[in-house]
C-alpha cells in the first residue's frame, strides 16, 4: 500500500471513496515503477476525480489524478469520447470507458504540450494519471477563478495564444473555463484535457465556440471583450489549422 504521509488515519478517511482496493493496487504498481514514493496532500477534489501531490524519493513532487471508478459518470464520458476518431469502436463498458478517458487525457497532454503550457504527462495506469506538479515551493498553482492575474489583459492574450497553440498542435480543449486554467506565476497553464478532442471531430467547432464563450465570461469583470470578435479570431485560426494539417471535418 502506498504511504500517505503527513496525514493521520482519521484525516485520510474522507478520501476512502478514492482508495478502493483496485486503486490501491494501481497506485502500488505506479510507485513500484518509480513514478512516486508517497502521496502527500490533496490538490483538488472533484466529483469524479481527485488530484493529489505525491513525492518521489528524489524529493520532487508530481501530481496524481485518480478517477473514482464507481462514481464516474461514464455515460457522459462515453458521449464525449465516442465521437473522437481515435476511439472509434469503443465498447459501452464502464471500466473500458473510464480507462480510455484517462488514456485520452494522457494523449491530449502529450499533443498539447508541443504548442501550449500544460502539465507534462508522466504515466497512466487504468484510472490513474501521473503528471507534472505545477506550483512553486511545494505549493500548487491556483486556478484562475481563485487567483486573478495582476494584468488581466496580458493574461487573456497569453491564454488566447495558448488556445491557438493547442489548435496548431491538433487539439481543442473542449472544457475550457477559469476552473481549468491555472495561474502559475502570471502564466496560464491549461489542465483537465480529458474532454479534449482532435480537430476533425464532427462537433469540434461547436466545442471550441463554447470554450471561447467560457473564456470571455471568465474575464468579463476585468476586461471589456467583444465575444463575437474573439470567437471569429479563434475560429479563423481553427480553420487554418484544420487546413494546414490536411484535415476535413467528419
Amino acid at each position: 500500500m502506498v504511504r500517505r504521509s503527513r496525514k493521520s488515519r482519521e484525516e485520510w478517511k474522507i478520501y476512502k471513496n478514492v482508495f478502493d482496493s483496485f486503486t490501491e493496487r494501481n497506485l502500488h504498481k505506479l510507485a513500484g515503477q518509480g513514478h512516486f514514493d508517497e502521496l502527500e496532500s490533496p490538490i483538488a477534489l472533484g466529483k469524479e476525480a481527485n488530484v493529489f501531490a505525491a513525492r518521489k524519493k528524489s524529493g520532487e513532487l508530481v501530481a496524481v489524478k485518480i478517477y473514482r471508478v464507481e462514481n464516474c459518470n461514464f455515460n457522459t464520458m462515453y458521449y464525449y469520447i465516442k465521437s473522437d476518431p481515435r476511439f472509434e469502436g469503443l465498447e459501452n463498458n464502464k471500466r473500458k470507458i473510464i480507462f480510455s478517458w484517462v488514456q485520452r487525457e494522457y494523449r491530449n497532454l502529450l499533443i498539447a504540450r508541443e504548442k501550449a503550457r500544460v502539465p507534462r504527462p508522466i504515466a497512466f495506469k487504468d484510472n490513474i494519471l501521473v503528471m507534472e506538479f505545477i506550483g512553486k515551493d511545494n505549493n500548487p498553482a491556483l486556478k484562475l477563478k481563485d487567483s486573478p492575474p495582476e494584468d488581466p489583459k496580458d493574461f487573456f492574450e497569453k491564454t488566447v495564444r495558448g488556445v491557438k497553440g493547442m489548435l496548431d498542435a491538433g487539439i481543442v480543449h473542449a472544457d475550457l473555463s477559469d476552473f481549468n486554467i491555472l495561474n502559475h506565476e502570471e502564466e496560464p497553464v491549461f489542465i483537465d484535457l480529458s474532454q479534449g478532442t482532435v480537430l476533425n471531430t464532427y462537433n469540434t467547432q461547436e466545442l471550441l465556440e463554447r470554450d471561447v464563450k467560457n473564456l470571455v465570461s471568465a474575464f468579463r469583470k476585468t476586461l471589456s471583450l467583444d465575444k463575437d470578435k474573439v470567437t471569429e479570431e479563434i475560429i479563423s485560426h481553427y480553420k487554418k489549422a484544420l487546413a494546414g494539417q490536411g484535415l476535413k471535418k467528419q
